[in-house]
């Protein structure tokens, strides 16, 4: 679910998925982009550039004269762990600047990815400085590039999908609260379960076109569906008490700054929008709890990252209206006039 709200959503800000290895967090990754409408793109542009919309520095948009623009699958740009700098963020030829006073770019994997998925596994093992830079450039959707003076900057707005294995090393908190959502994952432990992957595993490696061919349906239908619910989500509206819902659950669930606020407003939306409704409620709040608090709960010393449902759900009562008063999720704003006789 957390990967679908980004994917009809990419402003929730991406997706960390912790757990255990062998889990399928790579594939589950892997298997977005195949939900995701194809972008339409002029042939060679490095930028992926929409045809309406060129990069000011994309040389082949600009020398291209009239749009041709060809359908190309959504990219899904993986990161390896010991990408550098300059592969990640892209390359300025300082010494051509100086002398002609053209800024020649080389395109990193930002570039790549604007218009898809950035994929970055073991994202606890990449280098602090790295994961900054992802992070800015997915929150602000420009990847800019300065050496000696000299600045460059280019759109960069990619859904960010990070994978780690929290017995390898955490990411730290600044960079946790960088991620819109936060997934556990662990392995099943029903028999019957791990039966049935078992032996869809061995069918794909006997037959993938087959295996593919089996689901095509249901993934168009998903694909689909993703398009409706991105049409749907400017129209769905979150009233001013489900506001103060939100903000009473961060604050009793001491998290720290107003990002958690922020992208919980936008993932009940999705969530809405996801089920075909224009209006956010109760369970939409909960639920959109459950994936923004995971990484951002302030937490004692030693402890494991988590969520405490149980606290969730008294956060959630505690602001719901007793009998015969009006307040809590579902207050709306109104003059302080009402009759105290009754209290």
């Amino acid at each position: 679910m957390a990967l679908l709200l980004n994917a009809i959503n990419p402003a929730i800000g991406g997706v960390l998925i912790r757990g255990q290895k062998g889990t399928a967090k790579s594939t589950a990754a892997r298997a977005l982009a195949a939900l995701l409408p194809p972008i339409e793109a002029r042939p060679g542009c490095p930028f992926n550039c929409p045809p309406e919309q060129p990069a000011a520095i994309c040389p082949v948009c600009r020398s291209a004269g009239p749009p041709a623009p060809a359908s190309r699958p959504t990219p899904f740009v993986e990161l390896p762990v010991g990408a550098s700098d300059d592969r990640v963020v892209g390359t300025l030829d300082i010494e051509r600047a100086l002398q002609s006073g053209q800024r020649h770019f080389e395109p990193g994997l930002l570039a790549q990815a604007h218009r898809g998925i950035l994929y970055v596994d073991e994202v606890n093992l990449l280098a602090d400085h790295i994961v900054d830079v992802l992070l800015d450039a997915a929150a602000s959707g420009t990847n800019t590039v300065e050496r000696e003076g000299v600045s460059v900057s280019h759109p960069a707005r990619f859904i960010l999908v990070g994978t780690m294995n929290p017995e390898e090393g955490e990411l730290r908190p600044q960079l946790l609260d960088r991620f819109g959502l936060a997934v556990e994952v662990a392995g099943p432990t029903d028999a019957a379960l791990r039966t049935a992957v078992v032996r869809r595993r061995i069918a794909f490696e006997a037959n993938p076109a087959a295996f593919y061919s089996q689901f095509a349906d249901q993934e168009a239908a998903l694909g689909q569906r993703i398009g409706q619910a991105q049409q749907l989500v400017p129209q769905v509206t979150l009233s001013d008490g489900l506001l103060e819902l939100i903000s009473q659950i961060c604050i009793g669930s001491q998290v720290d700054g107003l990002r958690a606020d922020i992208t919980m407003y936008k993932t009940a939306q999705t969530l809405a929008a996801w089920e075909e409704r224009g209006e956010v409620n109760v369970d939409d709040i909960r639920r959109a709890a459950e994936l923004v608090l995971l990484h951002r709960r302030r937490r004692q010393p030693f402890e494991e990252p988590g969520l405490d449902r149980q606290q969730l759900d008294n956060l959630i009562q505690q602001h719901q209206p007793r009998p015969g008063q009006r307040g809590g999720a579902d207050r709306q704003d109104a003059p302080d006039n009402t009759d105290t006789e009754g209290e």
